[in-house]
């Protein structure tokens, strides 16, 4: 019950709009209630009407049926439209809301809750899970409510023509209302257990298109298949599970359904027979009960379909609770204008609570403008280092200071406006070129976004595009060459206009004349800034003013290029290695 009450809070605003659906809708279904009734009249009154001619029953006849007849003419068309519409777009603003709130969410949590998770099962609860639950608004908070109006509107007319009838239809009422209440319970659980399995394919099949270039690099379709089809099984296992549960409650419960009306034509019949009941009475009843067990039977659908939406509300809510690793200190300051002093006093990090030491004890300064760079073997801790500069991390103990500060007084927003990143492998949107620049500096200017990629030599084959800066790049920017990703990456951080650069083994996978372009627009980024490299090839550093080398995550030696290679140490034995490998 407990998503049920947090699901309500989406709901309240729009209180007013669901009472006046349900209303409309109370109205829609009340007037077909009157068909048996005039099917009573008609047997009763005007073709067993006593006393009158034929012209008689026939005026009767028109009047009543035409004036039916306008009714479903003139007065339930715009009622109908009203209610769908009105049921539709509540419904689907309801959420609109809670998929910009989980967007919210999904961008304030940590980047270790997205190494831990896969993006399909994100996606899966966005998208799937969320359109799920708008079944609970258009059917708990509105269907349900019409077919107990329905019923109850539908027993009261009975009421006024029969007692004894109404109360033999009402027998089978307990046995419905049992069979519900145990066969739904344990559907609930199910169905969460299928939706999840769902999430599993979908997870699946996101991470394989994704990567469907090394699937077929290292022809694995078969083996791909094998996995697929086990994934696959396992949300078929689950689904025919609640398939099973399903199907005996709608034997059950139908059954109860099906036989209740027997019962009430074996009684109206005995009735007609020995107690006079009138012809009429008998057939209103009859279409009585077909009003009387259908919204029944509907409630029975609805069952399943809400079952289908409170598991989804709880997967829903499940993302919604995941805690935020790195939120903004109560009071926390916002760093204005930045020099781009970065320190690093005693930072220790482990990614999880009792996972290994990836840095301990790091200890560097960098004093604003300069250059500086960090080497070593592969996961020495370079990265890390990097990744705690933007608090995309907080260090396990120590602390990180830009300018003095530490960075966790001051807001995550304002922290990262002054930093620029450069990565091996830069994301681009499946937008334009020109969208892409501008994730930047989004308020920027078309003089400006031309003038960020000139100075990222980008402009010249971005113009040469077809659709120029307009041009889609396709998802992760596939339709260009790496070398024309970098220089659309370096492009936005010159829009950026940051006060600490850090470029993270950004001309590593290369060929010669794109690292050449590139590395003449990073010198020209790093200008006037503090630029922060790591690189794999130490002979793109040898120009900084200081080099960190780490090792099993502590920093061995520090110096510039002179310095180190003097010393003949871990970072000279790393440049001969590579001077021997060239």
């Amino acid at each position: 019950m407990g998503s049920i009450k947090r699901y309500m809070q989406f709901v309240k605003p729009y209180n007013v709009q669901i009472f006046i659906t349900i209303v409309i809708g109370i109205i829609k279904f009340a007037i077909p209630l009157f068909i048996p009734l005039l099917i009573k009249i008609v047997i009763d009154d005007i073709i067993g009407g006593k006393g009158l001619t034929s012209e008689e029953k026939m005026h009767q006849l028109v009047y009543w049926l035409g004036g039916t007849s306008l009714i479903f003419l003139i007065v339930r068309p715009p009622i109908e439209y009203y209610r769908q519409y009105l049921a539709q777009l509540v419904s689907n603003k309801i959420l609109y809301d809670i998929r910009q709130k989980l967007y919210i969410h999904l961008q304030k949590l940590s980047l270790k809750y997205y190494s831990n998770t896969r993006a399909g099962e994100v996606i899966s609860r966005v998208i799937n899970d969320v359109e799920q639950t708008k079944n609970f608004v258009m059917i708990g908070l509105m269907n349900v409510w019409l077919d107990l109006a329905t019923i109850l509107i539908a027993i009261g007319i009975m009421l006024t023509m029969n007692v004894k009838l109404t109360l033999v239809t009402l027998l089978a009422f307990p046995f419905y209302a049992f069979s519900v209440k145990y066969f739904f319970g344990k559907l609930r659980d199910l169905t969460r257990k299928r939706s999840q399995a769902l999430a599993g394919v979908q997870s699946y099949l996101h991470e394989r298109v994704q990567g469907m270039s090394i699937i077929k690099t290292f022809t694995l379709e078969k083996h791909e298949q094998k996995l697929f089809d086990k994934a696959n099984g396992e949300f078929l296992d689950k689904a025919v599970d609640q398939t099973i549960w399903n199907a005996k409650a709608f034997a059950v419960v139908n059954t109860i359904t099906d036989i209740a009306p027997l019962l009430v034509i074996a009684f109206a019949g005995y009735e007609a027979i020995y107690n006079g009941l009138s012809v009429g009475t008998m057939a209103a009843f009859v279409a009585y009960i077909e009003r009387l067990y259908s919204p029944l039977r509907r409630l029975v659908n609805s069952s399943t379909t809400l079952t289908q939406a409170f598991a989804s509300m709880d997967r829903v809510f499940e993302l919604m609770d995941e805690e935020y690793d790195i939120v903004d200190k109560k009071g926390a300051s916002i760093l204005e204008d930045s020099t781009g002093d970065v320190t690093f006093s005693n930072v220790s990090f482990q990614y999880e609570k009792d996972g290994n030491t990836i840095l301990n004890n790091v200890d560097f300064h960098v004093n604003a403008g300069q250059t500086v760079a960090f080497v070593g073997m592969s996961g020495g801790g370079k990265s890390t280092i990097i990744s705690l500069i933007p608090r995309f991390f907080d260090v396990t103990s120590g602390s990180v200071q830009i300018d003095g500060k530490d960075i966790r007084d001051v807001t995550i927003e304002s922290l990262r406006k002054h930093i620029g990143i450069v990565l091996q492998d830069n994301i681009l949107f499946s937008d334009s070129v020109k969208t892409n620049i501008l994730m930047g500096n989004p308020n920027a200017s078309d003089e400006e976004v031309i003038e960020a990629a000139k100075a990222a030599n980008a402009h010249d084959f971005i113009m040469e595009l077809p659709e120029g800066y307009e041009t889609k790049v396709g998802e992760r920017g596939v339709k260009l060459s790496g070398g024309q990703k970098q220089r659309v990456a370096i492009a936005r951080v010159f829009l950026k206009n940051p006060t600490i650069l850090v470029l993270d083994e950004a001309t590593s996978a290369l060929d010669l004349e794109s690292e050449s372009l590139i590395q003449d627009s990073l010198e020209r980024l790093a200008k006037n800034r503090t630029t922060i490299i790591v690189a794999h090839r130490l002979s793109t550093i040898t120009h900084a003013d200081n080099i960190f080398v780490i090792e099993n995550g502590e920093v061995v030696e520090n110096g510039n290029h002179t310095i180190l290679m003097s010393q003949k140490s871990v970072y000279y034995n790393l440049f001969q290695i590579q001077q021997l490998d060239k």
